[in-house]
């Protein structure tokens, strides 16, 4: 009887060593992202995915140059990256707060104030690269000659 215990002792401990890498290995980050990215498309009218490239999702849509849904870096959870003409229009700030919104569970009006007052500072004063903190969210706008881009995520621990 003890030697039948013995030999079931390792079985037993392999097949639940098994059980816990299944369980703890799951996908769930990169569900909940693409979970939001399709919320995107379904409730923002003009939204396209258009490639999933495991941490970022590349969107589409008419008022942007470029927009993208990064998902778990190293101090933030989710970000939202916007990029415009050097002077982005109405569009544009309606298409920030509405993405951000939705991915960030904040009041559009938020997200719009933000975002515009983030792009607009940028200038002679305070150059071309401004970091701001604005409801909870960091928010990072840069601009080159022809562009103006926006980044917007919340940190891990909020």
């Amino acid at each position: 009887m003890a030697l039948g215990l013995r030999f079931r002792r390792p079985t037993l401990l392999a097949a639940t060593l098994a059980l816990v890498a299944a369980f703890s290995a799951s996908p769930a980050r990169a569900d909940r992202c693409e979970d939001t990215a399709k919320e995107l498309r379904n409730q923002i009218d003009g939204i396209k995915i258009s490639i999933n490239t495991g941490n970022i999702i590349y969107l589409t849509h008419p008022a942007a140059k470029e927009l993208s849904l990064g998902c778990r870096g190293r101090n933030y959870s989710v970000e939202l990256y916007a990029k415009a003409d050097r002077k982005p229009k109405p569009q544009f700030f309606e298409l920030v707060a509405a993405a951000g919104a939705i991915i960030f569970t904040i009041p559009k009006p938020d997200v719009a104030t933000g975002s515009s007052r983030c792009i607009k500072r940028m200038g002679l004063l305070r150059g071309d690269k401004v970091s701001m903190r604005f409801r909870r969210l960091n928010m990072e706008c840069t601009r080159t000659k022809t562009e103006a881009s926006i980044v917007v995520t919340r940190g891990k621990d909020e």
